[in-house]
């Protein structure tokens, strides 16, 4: 029972670290431009979590000075994440922009072969190091 509780005590920090490395993989593992982007937004999703999880205390209320009550909850962490979502936001706008110019000038958002157009490109230009 004791598991159980420390289990569902941390299960918020659980879910941030499952997201963490889920993202991560993503990124790190596929080739697909998209998919890249796709496995971002999950990291930045964690990295949320990981902000706004001990921004609430159970009990706390909004930081409005009052006799009633005695424990408050900090909004930063919640302006701050307002402020990341809103670069995030922009960020997968850019990535995505990105992406379209990319597959206009190569005809794939795969990484493996535009490296290898790249290459073609260099060894025909007889840049080769």
């Amino acid at each position: 029972m004791m598991m159980l509780s420390q289990f569902l005590n941390h299960f918020g920090y659980i879910v941030t670290v499952f997201l963490m490395v889920t993202g991560l993989f993503i990124v790190i593992a596929r080739g697909n431009l998209i998919k890249k982007l796709v496995g971002l937004s999950v990291f930045q999703t964690s990295v949320y979590l990981l902000y706004i999880i001990p921004g609430k205390l159970l009990g706390g209320t909004a930081p409005i000075l009052s006799a009633q009550y005695s424990v408050y909850s900090n909004p930063l962490p919640h302006v701050l994440i307002l402020t990341a979502i809103v670069v995030g936001v922009a960020t997968m706008a850019l990535g995505l922009a990105l992406a379209v110019r990319i597959r206009e000038a190569y005809g794939s958002i795969e990484e493996d072969d535009i490296t290898d157009l790249d290459n073609q490109a260099d060894e025909s230009e007889g840049n080769v190091a």
